[in-house]
């Protein structure tokens, strides 16, 4: 039987690739911005998770609409970022994601062609295979600690060959680190692959049980380990994942599923706490909304962190998780191995904590942005935006700062008289964003 599989993403951080600006366009009228709200509304109304909180929603923005809210966003875009914080701020469901793509939505009309619907589903595959569907990286730390950096997890049947060879790359490590700590989310179905790896293939386990909101009609299923799997089994193998704040919905869900079976240790900081499956659904003719179309429940307890987060076995900030979970590694090895004990004696050393110099400059670093604040925290720069995500800063020198787990962009301290004016966003294509200082 066909399954449809839906991705469960991040809306904060994926909005932007389909919001595009079209040059020329002309200004959005009053008309617009309402004909807008109300497609925007129905379309809630006929797919939110929750019926009676959609209605409760769509009556928000109208009342917004009618009180001038969007009176200044004359072009689309505008429009979009600003309904998107407002169904975020209404629903506190990070997975709504308004956007901007025309394109898409004649696709999606367009994918009763299976002529284009075939073409559509190439461009994805090419996508993805230039992102190596997720894995970023996979490598070996010292004392045989097998380590996958995944940034999100694919779709699993373009991306199988991939997963495949991931799973067989770790299959002879002593214990395995999955790094989650970036992972926005993906496709259920590749969390359940690569999980399936950690438990027997002789008797039944699940791993997750949902349900969604398909053309009217609710679909329930259950995931459950796989039985036959491209690589050896890590059963009874340490585990221990990376989370962060910024570890969302799939990503959370493989977290938070072997941390109830037991199965495996976290380590890092609260996630996100973003737990429903979404899907895009098209508004109008250039407008999309991303939206919750059903819940997750987990295995033991039928229990799920929407809005709450997972909770890490060991708290600590997302920058010093790796080198935290591999001390750990060494040590339960060790124990479990006597014969292991000088390896963890040997590594200790090159993984100890190094207090970091705190210099009076990081101070005059901290205080409020435009939309984000920097504290330090235990001799750290800590950037925070939307009041839930954090990651720490690094200084490159010269008023540069990286930003953790980030590779696109970074930041830089403007002055002005010798005074710390702005916060300037440096972007890999030599852009600059400029986030004035306000306190």
């Amino acid at each position: 039987m066909n399954k449809k599989r839906w991705p469960f993403l991040l809306a904060a951080t994926t909005a932007w690739l389909a919001t595009v600006a079209a040059t020329g366009e002309a200004p959005l009228s009053a008309a617009d911005r309402r004909a807008v709200v109300e497609q925007l509304g129905q379309t809630l109304e006929a797919n939110y998770v929750f019926p009676d909180k959609a209605r409760t929603i769509a009556a928000t923005l109208r009342r917004n609409l009618d009180a001038g809210d969007y009176d200044t966003a004359h072009d689309r875009p505008t429009l979009a970022r600003e309904l998107t914080d407002d169904l975020i701020a209404a629903s506190n469901d990070l997975h709504f994601a308004v956007g901007v793509d025309p394109i898409w939505v004649a696709d999606h009309a367009a994918k009763q062609d299976p002529a284009r619907a075939a073409a559509l589903r190439e461009a994805e595959r090419r996508e993805e295979t230039r992102k190596n569907f997720g894995f970023a990286g996979l490598r070996y730390l010292d004392g045989n600690i097998a380590y996958v950096d995944l940034t999100h997890f694919a779709d699993p049947e373009p991306g199988y060959d991939a997963a495949a060879a991931a799973m067989r790359f770790i299959e002879n490590g002593d214990a395995v680190i999955y790094d989650l700590r970036y992972n926005n989310g993906g496709y259920l179905e590749m969390a359940q692959l690569l999980a399936s790896q950690l438990f027997p293939g002789d008797k039944d386990q699940e791993l997750f049980d949902y349900y969604y909101n398909l053309d009217g009609r609710r679909v329930e299923r259950g995931q459950w380990v796989l039985p036959a799997l491209p690589a050896k089994r890590l059963t009874g193998k340490p585990v221990y994942v990376l989370t962060g704040s910024t570890s969302f919905s799939a990503a959370e869900w493989f977290a938070y599923t072997l941390k109830k079976l037991g199965r495996a240790t976290l380590v890092g900081e609260r996630t996100a706490g973003g737990a429903h499956p979404v899907d895009r659904k098209p508004v109008g003719t250039d407008f999309f909304v991303q939206v919750p179309i059903g819940q997750i429940r987990d295995p033991v307890d039928r229990g799920d962190f929407e809005g709450q987060g997972v909770t890490p076995d060991h708290p600590v900030a997302s920058a010093d998780a790796l080198a935290v979970a591999h001390r750990l590694a060494l040590t339960d090895l060790a124990k479990a191995h006597p014969a292991k004990r000088a390896d963890a004696d040997w590594f200790a050393p090159a993984l100890a904590e190094r207090p970091q110099p705190t210099p009076a400059a990081l101070k005059a670093i901290t205080g409020r942005y435009e939309g984000r604040r920097i504290d330090l925290v235990e001799g750290k720069l800590r950037y925070t935006w939307r009041d839930r995500f954090r990651l720490t800063l690094e200084p490159l020198g010269g008023d540069l700062l990286a930003i953790e787990g980030v590779r696109d962009f970074r930041f830089r301290i403007l002055r002005k008289g010798g005074k710390i004016v702005a916060l300037e966003r440096i972007n890999r294509d030599g852009t600059t964003d400029s986030y004035a200082r306000l306190d």
